[in-house]
């Protein structure tokens, strides 16, 4: 049973081991024996955007996960290698420190917002318990008029 569960990942590795070339020849033979595995293939590549990269080695199994996350973020962000490894490394570190610090400053603005909400709706609260305990009390007033008119007659 396991086996039919790795045999998709076994064969994406297989593949990406070959390079895009091999991606590409998986397609057409799946377009000239049973075209949907063609179609299936071709949506995957352009899925996982095999089709369009220059190189997709990241996935091996030779790279870290730490690696093909600097890899995703130099792709997302237009950053290329400058060839030298210390200061790519320094750079990577930077940009990663530099994110967390984005979250972290957005984390906090999410809190000065909640904590705003939270005084603006305490107030709002206020004023209106304030409102009810007058109108009560302007209502008890009529009352106690009512009754003394009602004694006096």
């Amino acid at each position: 049973m396991s086996n039919v569960a790795t045999w998709p990942t076994t064969a994406e590795t297989w593949l990406d081991e070959r390079g895009k070339g091999a991606w590409i020849a998986a397609m057409i033979l799946g377009f000239i024996f049973f075209w949907p595995v063609g179609l299936a293939l071709l949506a995957y590549m352009i899925w996982s955007k095999r089709m369009f990269s220059k190189s997709h080695n990241c996935h091996g199994r030779g790279i870290s996960r730490s690696e093909r996350h600097g890899a995703r973020m130099a792709r997302r962000h237009g950053f290329r290698s400058s060839g030298n490894t210390a200061f790519d490394a320094y750079k990577a570190d930077t940009l990663n420190r530099l994110m967390d610090e984005q979250q972290n400053f957005e984390a906090f603005l999410e809190r000065l917002r909640a904590a705003k909400d939270k005084s603006e709706f305490d107030e709002f609260m206020d004023e209106r318990s304030h409102a009810a305990k007058e109108a009560r009390e302007t209502t008890s007033d009529d009352d106690d008029v009512e009754d003394v008119e009602s004694a006096k007659a």
